[in-house]
């Protein structure tokens, strides 16, 4: 009798875990972006793994990084005006479309072994622009296909969880190729599992809306997202935590292939499992966020995650043996995606939807649009003070972050 209670316990919570999944929309966007991730972060690994490769700098590892964010910063606000005037569907079937293109090209110089890295640049200055379009209007879009507004916290914690599970498999899988081949096989993996993600966003039936014309310019749009967010403190607190994490913590990628030869003595598939450490993390986390039934004490565990994301860090900083190394990793990518996910499920559960492209074009901007700056940040300091030391003093800025949000959280009134 108690294993059957056992039993029944357990397959209601796999059931309230993946309740989203009953829509039919969210179930074909769930499994084309499954498979596409994997991809994407195939790419994520190869690519600074290839400009290390290259240059064997720490400041052009920074430099590429900043390339392929920086676009974000300055267009992700915009990108999110144009989220709430336009079709959301069309702008994410474009965007998948241009990415497809901008892989298969990596691709093809890569394997004809005339990669340069003002190349690798331009390519990621492109593929930069894109995201600041298709981020926003990947986040809007989930509202669009959830039929239930109550399961759209789940459908998010979902899409972590598929953006996790892919950084268990991507890292992994591009160690092995990296090792077996070159990276240019990666980024034409990558090229390859976007066809799935378009194939799925045509099958998908969104009912016809009239898009209402608006007056207004886009400038007066992007001034009145920006109010408010502002006037809303709930808001304004959540987004400025998390574009301090991703300034100061998120670039430790960047700075993980110098840390795996340099500190830890290891190969691409050493890096690769490191990666995959931080996606097994993160995917833990996720799920904890779906089986959660509702939105209550979001804002504790968003700072909690910044905590643990920062701890996690300064632990693997001071790491020299693999093994310690990877719990470490599994502890920072559990905080990370607990952090990113829990500010965005915190972002779209309260924002009106009609400011919800630009609310989410600021947390783009927060969550991509510092990430730049970041990375410069990171490549500089990793030069001349270390790895090491470059990754502990993100960890610790991270901790301090989450206590001065914590702080100001008594003094936040929630919108009724």
């Amino acid at each position: 009798m108690l294993e059957l209670i056992k039993k029944e316990i357990f397959f209601e919570k796999i059931k309230t875990i993946f309740r989203s999944l009953q829509y039919r929309n969210y179930r074909l966007f769930f499994i084309g972006q499954s498979i596409s991730l994997i991809g994407t972060w195939v790419q994520r690994i190869a690519l600074p793994w290839l400009v290390y490769h290259l240059t064997h700098s720490t400041v052009l590892l920074g430099i590429t990084g900043f390339a392929e964010q920086i676009p974000t910063f300055l267009l992700a606000t915009i990108g999110g005006v144009v989220v709430d005037r336009k079709d959301k569907y069309r702008i994410l079937l474009t965007t998948q479309i241009l990415a497809t293109i901008q892989a298969l090209i990596l691709a093809i110089l890569t394997l004809t072994g005339t990669i340069k890295v003002w190349e690798i640049i331009f390519l990621g200055i492109f593929l930069g622009c894109i995201n600041a379009f298709d981020m926003p209007s990947r986040q809007a879009f989930v509202v669009d296909i959830i039929e239930k507004k109550e399961d759209l916290p789940n459908a998010i914690a979902l899409n972590s969880s598929m953006v996790n599970s892919a950084r268990v498999v991507g890292p992994s899988l591009a160690g092995i190729i990296i090792g077996m081949t070159n990276e240019g096989i990666c980024f034409l993996i990558n090229a390859i599992s976007y066809i799935f993600v378009v194939i799925s966003l045509l099958l998908i039936n969104i009912p016809s809306r009239n898009l209402k014309t608006k007056e207004t310019n886009i400038f007066q749009e992007l001034k009145e997202g920006f109010l408010y967010v502002k006037n809303y403190s709930y808001l304004k607190y959540v987004i400025l935590l998390l574009a301090l994490v991703s300034l100061m913590g998120m670039p430790y990628t960047i700075l993980m292939p110098v840390f795996v030869t340099k500190i830890l003595k290891g190969t691409s598939k050493t890096f690769g499992f490191l990666m995959a450490a931080g996606g097994f993390g993160a995917l833990i986390g996720a799920f904890y966020l779906a089986g959660r039934k509702n939105t209550e004490g979001l804002e504790k565990i968003i700072k909690i995650s910044a905590i643990v994301f920062g701890s996690g860090l300064i632990m693997f900083s001071i790491s020299r043996f693999f093994s310690l190394a990877l719990i470490f990793m599994v502890i920072t990518g559990f905080g990370m995606v607990l952090q990113i996910a829990s500010s965005n499920t915190f972002l779209q559960s309260f924002v009106d939807d009609d400011k919800r492209g630009r609310v989410m074009s600021f947390y783009t901007l927060a969550f991509m649009g510092t990430a730049p700056f970041g990375s410069l940040l990171a490549g500089y300091l990793g030069k001349f003070l270390g790895v090491p030391l470059t990754l502990f003093i993100g960890g610790f800025s991270c901790i301090i972050g989450a206590l001065i949000f914590s702080y100001f959280l008594g003094k936040i009134e929630f919108k009724s």
